[in-house]
């Protein structure tokens, strides 16, 4: 099945309502107000105080991260061309501000809402600048984003997103981190980490990835799963032992003796325990082998979710909430003392320039009194020569004499 042609006659029956505000690129020549804005957009989305009621099974969120060149795009590719041969509901979202073309058809594409060259243009960025800012102007509409998945929970097994190519944009900035968060508070995600498994056959490349994957691990607090792509030039089993045996590592790593593969062997140890908890799959973006895998991979990891992360995911938010409610109750508290101390009286607020006047007067007393010693100083003096004239002038009349 050409996938390319499906994809160009899929009809898109959100079309009107995805068009979430055309006018941002009118709000980016002038605003600049993005922290705000993503502050509000937190808000909205109540990421911190959701109600488990609102939390829906369906569809799965399957985000989909990896280090440059490693084949995200084409591997989203692959799985929408998967949905659409096993009949399986699936909704794309591009995340991508800088990309020219794609592959697929996106349900959602931010490109339909941020201009990425005119945001560089306005603010005077490089191309990171520009996708960081596109992706912090797109997140302060993301409320709108859940809202419309949401509307069509119930016809979705999955959603695909694809992210930028600079990893580092998306997992490490608080557009990223609002938008996972977003998407974890409403429904089941997982995270894909994709490997370029050629490239990770030196030991060294290897545990920079697994080192990377650990971090997004923590960093997102939710399901990962490692996808070794292009598996059609270089098979993943080797990664699959390092992983599984420590000796075997061992032994690819010690044919170098700089220091980074000393380093390397002693980061091996520490990752033993992620290795064990950690599920991973070889596929080919190409040729579609270990497709199927893969997404019994996201079916077993979305059972993990509900099991074990969403439970720790409304701890954490009830331990937000408790520390807001505390925050709230001490101002409150504080504000009462302050009104029974004042007993309703005019209360002056300190604004500093009371003190700054205070300084002042001081400083100009002090100058004061040092003129004065000077004055005196001046008037003894004076006196004193007054006195010596005096005997030299008895002097003189003595000679004349």
């Amino acid at each position: 099945m050409d996938v390319d042609n499906n994809m160009k006659n899929l009809k898109l029956e959100e079309s009107a309502s995805m068009q979430m505000d055309s006018d941002v690129t009118s709000d980016v020549q002038g605003k600049g107000k993005e922290k705000e804005e993503l502050t509000e957009t937190k808000k909205k989305l109540n990421i911190e105080g959701a109600s488990s009621s609102n939390f829906k099974r369906k569809p799965v969120i399957i985000i989909v991260v990896g280090m440059a060149g490693s084949g995200k795009t084409t591997f989203l590719h692959r799985l929408v061309a998967h949905t659409h041969t096993s009949n399986i509901r699936g909704y794309v979202m591009n995340l991508d501000p800088a990309v020219l073309t794609l592959p697929f058809g996106a349900n959602i594409d931010i490109r339909d809402t941020v201009r990425y060259k005119e945001v560089m243009k306005q603010f005077n960025l490089g191309p990171n600048g520009g996708i960081l800012t596109s992706l912090n102007l797109f997140a302060t509409k993301f409320d709108e984003v859940i809202s419309v998945i949401e509307k069509r929970a119930d016809e979705l097994d999955y959603v695909l997103v694809d992210t930028p190519g600079q990893i580092e944009i998306f997992t490490w900035s608080a557009s990223g981190a609002i938008i996972t968060e977003a998407f974890a508070s409403t429904f089941p995600t997982v995270v894909t980490y994709v490997v370029d498994t050629p490239r990770a056959e030196n030991p060294t490349t290897f545990m920079s990835n697994m080192l990377y994957a650990c971090s997004i691990l923590y960093k997102t607090r939710l399901p990962l799963v490692l996808a070794f792509n292009k598996i059609d030039v270089a098979q993943h089993q080797f990664a699959l032992e390092w992983m599984e045996d420590f000796e075997a590592f061992q032994a690819a790593s010690s044919l170098d003796h700089s220091y980074t593969s000393t380093l390397t062997q002693s980061l091996s140890l520490v990752l033993d325990e992620f290795y064990q908890n950690l599920r991973s799959v070889g596929v080919s973006a190409v040729s579609g082998a270990g497709v199927e895998a893969f997404f019994k991979a996201i079916e077993a990891s979305a059972e993990e979710y509900m099991e074990n992360y969403k439970a720790d995911l409304d701890k954490r938010r009830a331990e937000k909430q408790r520390l807001e409610e505390e925050r709230r109750r001490e101002n409150m508290d504080k504000l009462r003392r302050d009104m029974e101390k004042s007993r309703g009286e005019t209360v002056v607020l300190s604004t500093g320039l009371k003190d700054k006047e205070a300084s002042s007067t001081s400083m100009m007393a002090e100058v004061d009194e040092e003129e004065e010693e000077v004055d005196d100083d001046y008037e003894v003096l004076t006196d004193e020569e007054y006195v010596i004239d005096e005997d030299e002038d008895e002097e003189i009349a003595r000679f004349s004499l």
